[in-house]
């Protein structure tokens, strides 16, 4: 089937198998599949049901909606979801069996009022070990341990976990947020709280510190076949990326030397040469920051963008290939294949390929292939 006008195709297969050998990798207990922000642009109800077939147990959010969003399509597994609004009621959470993370005494509070005896709010405690972003802070922690005892002793609320999250400034750096959250796990055992769960690493921190895996792991990124290094590639990880980003050339024209293309004339022929135009661009999440670098495949060969990417369009200087319109165009996929990945994309960008897939929207179609029957 040839490819659509603007398409993201998603290979649940993929999900599945990253899964399954990132769970072959860590050897926690639990895994949590990680499908907020749409699953990282690959589409979350999807996703997650790919993740769960390879052996996840958990999946996260950022936010109640997005939880809530997997509960109305039909999917029964444990949530946790962690960023909230300031005046967020937990009662849709709590009565779509959402857990919710709980990153202050205020919140704490709010999730207790929203439970009750015989349906008490299950929420997991984040402690602030470095990050400097949400959590209980350190100076609080003895206080907020203390009343969420008090609390499941009345019975509205369960702490199911502890959590936190590391830097990956350095190995030292996340290795003294480990101790801080180990201290915080003491904390609170100490005040009589029995959370079943632990956990601080993602996907960096789970693959390169064993120490850093405790019993549940938040797998994100190496869910979806891209590797959270700089230094090792999804492939060395046995990882395979899930996404294709493709469309397919909606005009071609032959155009002398010297001949200025798209805006601003970054670019200029040097040649008699021809022009392909390809039908995405920043209203697709192409960053534009990729004028003149970011690569793509058309028909097996690759080149690069040539001028500025513009809101719906840009410009492929092919020189004298044979390129007609219709042919596809892929920017990235399974470098494998020999296609640019997004991590060149990434490159090209001067950003990281976490951005690169999350950010696509806009009028590009997404459509999957394979996933558990």
């Amino acid at each position: 089937m040839s490819a659509a006008f603007r398409e993201a195709v998603v290979d649940l297969d993929a999900v599945t198998a990253n899964v399954a050998r990132l769970r072959e990798l860590v050897g926690t207990e639990h895994v949590m599949a990680v499908v907020k922000a749409n699953a990282y642009g690959h589409g979350a109800v999807e996703c997650a049901r790919a993740a769960l077939a390879g052996g996840a147990d958990w999946l996260g959010v950022a936010d109640v909606a997005e939880g809530l969003q997997l509960r109305a399509a039909g999917i029964e597994a444990p949530v946790l979801a962690w960023l909230h609004d300031p005046d967020e009621d937990f009662a849709a959470a709590v009565a779509a069996g959402i857990d919710v993370g709980i990153s202050s005494r205020a919140q704490l509070e709010a999730a207790a009022a929203a439970g009750a005896v015989d349906a008490p709010a299950f929420v997991q405690l984040k402690l602030e070990t470095g990050l400097s972003r949400n959590g209980v802070p350190a100076s609080e922690w003895e206080a907020v341990v203390a009343r969420a005892h008090e609390l499941e002793q009345s019975g509205t609320l369960v702490v199911r976990g502890l959590f936190s999250h590391v830097s990956n400034a350095s190995p030292a750096d996340d290795r003294a947020a480990i101790a801080a959250f180990s201290r915080g796990i003491e904390q609170a055992e100490a005040a009589g709280l029995r959370p079943e769960l632990r956990h601080i690493a993602a996907s960096a921190a789970a693959l390169s510190l064993p120490e850093s895996r405790f019993n549940l792991v938040r797998l994100g990124l190496a869910v979806y076949g891209l590797s959270p290094f700089g230094a090792d590639s999804a492939a060395e990880l046995g990882l395979r990326p899930a996404m294709t980003l493709r469309g397919r050339v909606a005009a071609v024209r032959r155009v002398a030397a010297d001949t200025g293309v798209s805006y601003d004339y970054t670019y200029r022929t040097t040649a008699e040469t021809t022009l392909a135009l390809v039908p995405l661009g920043y209203a697709e999440g192409i960053p534009r920051h990729a004028s003149s670098r970011g690569p793509v495949s058309i028909g097996g060969r690759r080149y690069r963008v040539s001028g500025r990417v513009a809101m719906d369009q840009f410009v492929v200087d092919v020189g004298d290939a044979e390129v007609a319109v219709g042919d596809e165009v892929v920017l990235f996929g399974d470098p494998a294949t020999g296609v640019p990945g997004a991590d060149d994309w990434a490159e090209a960008a001067d950003t990281i390929n976490y951005e690169i897939v999350t950010r696509l929207g806009g009028r590009l179609r997404r459509s999957y292939r394979g996933g558990p029957a």
